[in-house]
């Protein structure tokens, strides 16, 4: 890789940045202003690498040299798309449904490659991970939702915060969950000649 190429995460998600950081890479973060209801594909897997990639196309619009990230994440129930809930009673909802059953977390991630200003490559994959909650008493339901901790976050909540207390068990990447999986990524990395592996 050029080493003159500079990381850019073009994501405000505080959960992406503090993944990435834990790796003592370089970056900036840069937010990108895209719609994101404008004609989606169906698949959500689909839906989370086409957000991801419009994401990281308008940051890497603005680049010289840089490895450009844009990621997207959505939380899948009996077929349907949840996303951030849009208040309190939306996010209870959310919960109730997802009580005590399985659902599906995807995670796009798209890699944008920027040469003298030019986008020379473009690569963009997901992940998806199986999550099954607890149970969940409204009693349990309304103190989580009394932390404000869902209010921001796919689904109604985070693993990884205190959300972590609603969850019974996962099965493929925990940090997809989160928001970004880093497997993932280090393998979209890799391919550009990058590691987050630093010496």
């Amino acid at each position: 890789m050029d080493m003159k190429r500079e990381i850019v995460l073009a994501s405000g998600s505080p959960r992406r940045r503090e993944l990435l950081a834990r790796f003592g890479v370089p970056f900036r973060v840069q937010t990108s202003r895209i719609d994101e209801t404008r004609d989606l594909p169906d698949l959500p897997e689909k839906v989370v690498e086409e957000l991801a990639r419009r994401k990281g196309k308008a940051v890497a619009a603005g680049c010289r040299n840089a490895l450009v990230i844009g990621a997207d994440t959505v939380v899948v129930f009996d077929g349907t798309i949840l996303g951030k809930p849009k208040d309190e009673q939306d996010a209870v909802s959310m919960l109730r449904m997802l009580s005590g059953k399985e659902h599906q977390v995807y995670s796009g991630l798209s890699l944008i490659t920027v040469d003298q200003g030019k986008i020379t490559r473009e690569d963009v994959s997901h992940r998806m991970t199986r999550v099954w909650m607890r149970p969940l008493s409204d009693e349990k339901i309304e103190w989580y939702v009394n932390t404000k901790e869902p209010l921001d976050k796919a689904g109604a909540y985070g693993i990884q915060g205190l959300g972590a207390c609603l969850v019974d068990r996962i099965e493929g990447c925990y940090f997809n969950v989160v928001g970004m999986s880093l497997s993932l990524l280090d393998e979209m990395l890799t391919e550009t000649g990058y590691t987050l592996a630093q010496d």
